[in-house]
């Protein structure tokens, strides 16, 4: 799709709307989604800087 607003956007909005809701309503629910998305946002930049490629410049 090439609109202004593809499928994927749409679906992200639609989560996070969902998950800000669930935070909302439930704080300790919110707390723990804070910490997985940290803990996954950590792991992810870990495995991303192996250090086995060329440095860059």
């Amino acid at each position: 799709m090439n609109g202004p607003l593809d499928l994927r956007a749409l679906v992200l909005l639609l989560a996070g709307a969902f998950t800000g809701y669930l935070a909302y309503a439930h704080p300790a629910v919110g707390v723990a989604l804070l910490v997985a998305v940290g803990v996954v946002t950590l792991l992810y930049l870990m495995m991303g800087s192996g250090g086995s490629g060329p440095t860059p410049g």
